[in-house]
């Protein structure tokens, strides 16, 4: 069986119910924050009462473009280079992050589009194994 790695450590977890990113939300203000923090950026906060929190499934896709040509170093990916759709995604908790959007066809997406967060592969180390991140993959029928 092939090795699976996460691209970074804390980034995100697989539950029962699906996957979801790991993050923290200030408990005086609501703040959500990815990846965690120690303490609340807001400015109007005064209490600054950090907790973990997880974020995800689900989403709306708020923005989006097609990365058309390989990114320079440090990103990663498998040869030969393939487009990919990058996004925006707000998430139902409130938080707003980016992230890749598995789709065949960039064209058929749309600001709006329901999304849902998933993990998948990144890229391959050269001793086979599979790196794997977050992603986002429209959810419904367009």
């Amino acid at each position: 069986m092939t090795e699976r790695r996460a691209v970074a450590p804390n980034l995100f977890i697989e539950t029962a119910n699906g996957p979801r990113l790991v993050g923290s939300r200030c408990a005086s203000c609501g703040t959500p924050y990815f990846p965690t923090t120690l303490v609340c950026h807001n400015p109007d906060c005064s209490a600054s009462r950090i907790e973990d929190a997880t974020f995800g499934p689900k989403g709306t896709l708020w923005s989006f473009a097609v990365q058309g040509y390989a990114p320079p170093a440090p990103a990663r990916f498998d040869q030969p280079y393939a487009p990919y759709a990058m996004g925006v995604v707000d998430l139902d908790e409130g938080l707003r992050v980016l992230g890749r959007i598995m789709v065949d066809d960039p064209e058929r997406l749309a600001v709006g589009d329901p999304v849902e967060l998933t993990l998948d592969t990144l890229c391959h180390e050269p001793d086979g194994s599979e790196v794997i991140t977050w992603k986002f993959r429209p959810v419904g029928g367009r």
